[in-house]
């Protein structure tokens, strides 16, 4: 579901960002007014746990991957406007050094995956939770269903956003110059593996997390039921930093699906035979332009990662280069949040 450079024309980037900025201005307003109860140090967990989930590929019909993004754990446990701007941290990141997702639509790739898909799981998750108590089975059912419905909203406004582009930017010849695939196949090959495999593995993801949470800290969950902020310092989160070590550490599982995620094709893809011929095969077997769009070519260089695809190139076992990219990128995201905490005090200082 991460956009690359390319995928979108330029003017439907500038759209995408300008539609999410509005949600980043208010989100960083509602969270500024929240930071005196320490909801800093649980952000900042819940967004490496967004980053790291991200990195665990599942095998999707068709041949391509798909993963879960956390965005419905993110709604339950920090509410959605501190959620907005956890997993648009985590996105960022990606797409800045290891190249997850372009930096052209970063603005379309936080639409879809940190504010559509929290906002729409937070709604779900309250309509069916609705008063039940904290340690309630009904809240589990609540999150799994928040997470399933949750994601595939977010798919969906991808797949609409890839579909868009060869009917609103073409050549002379009607060649398409960016994602190359009509909605009446990018709807279909995003939406059968999200409605199939990530989305269930979202709803394992939220309603065994806010399960464990019952268990050992529910007045976490206390953020959505509209009680009160708990509040959470840095030393009361080790044992959610502890549960995202072990995530780290299992990371590699990622590895094993094989396969590209449906419209995150490289452009030297469309010249390969083979991967001509899986892109194919996961897009109703409709074969891709002979050529690589044009527009999809001169955009896909704008950026170079210094770590595409979590392998760090010193590193010559794969494995042990995808736990260390876990690990740094949760490391990354644990310095802006730092940087957010020093921020926080050196202004209540001043004040």
């Amino acid at each position: 579901m991460h956009i690359p450079d390319g995928y979108l024309s330029p003017s439907t980037c500038a759209a995408t960002f300008a539609m999410a900025a509005p949600f980043w201005y208010v989100a960083s307003r509602k969270v500024k007014a929240q930071l005196h109860t320490k909801l800093v140090p649980l952000m900042a967990v819940v967004s490496a746990f967004s980053f790291v989930v991200m990195m665990f590929n599942l095998p999707l019909p068709g041949g391509t991957t798909g993963h879960a993004v956390g965005l419905a754990v993110a709604a339950i446990v920090l509410g959605p406007w501190a959620a907005v701007l956890s997993i648009s941290i985590a996105l960022l990141i990606q797409a800045v050094f290891f190249g997850d997702g372009g930096i052209t639509a970063i603005g379309a790739n936080c639409f879809n995956m940190a504010i559509v898909g929290p906002f729409v799981a937070y709604a779900v998750y309250q309509v069916i939770a609705g008063r039940s108590a904290l340690t309630s089975v009904r809240r589990v059912v609540a999150a799994g269903v928040a997470g399933y419905v949750g994601i595939n909203m977010a798919a969906l406004i991808a797949a609409i956003a890839f579909g868009l582009q060869p009917m609103l930017f073409h050549d002379t010849t009607g060649a398409p110059l960016y994602a190359p695939y009509p909605l009446s196949i990018a709807v279909p090959a995003m939406m059968i593996g999200h409605l199939t495999i990530a989305g269930i593995a979202e709803a394992v993801a939220a309603a065994g997390l806010v399960a464990v949470l019952q268990r050992y800290e529910p007045e976490l969950l206390d953020l959505t039921a509209s009680r009160h902020v708990a509040e959470r310092g840095w030393g009361q989160t080790r044992g959610l930093w502890f549960g995202l070590g072990l995530f780290m550490l299992l990371s590699p599982l990622g590895l094993l699906a094989a396969g590209t995620a449906w419209g995150e094709w490289g452009a030297e893809d469309f010249a390969d035979p083979a991967v001509r011929q899986e892109i194919a095969a996961a897009s109703g077997n409709v074969a891709p332009p002979a050529a690589v769009p044009a527009g999809l070519e001169r955009l896909s260089g704008v950026w170079s990662a210094p770590i595409p695809d979590y392998a760090p190139a010193f590193l010559k076992d794969e494995r042990l280069g995808y736990i260390l990219s876990a690990v740094m990128g949760s490391g990354l995201v644990l310095l802006v949040f730092v940087g957010f905490g020093a921020l926080r005090d050196r202004r209540s200082q001043s004040a």
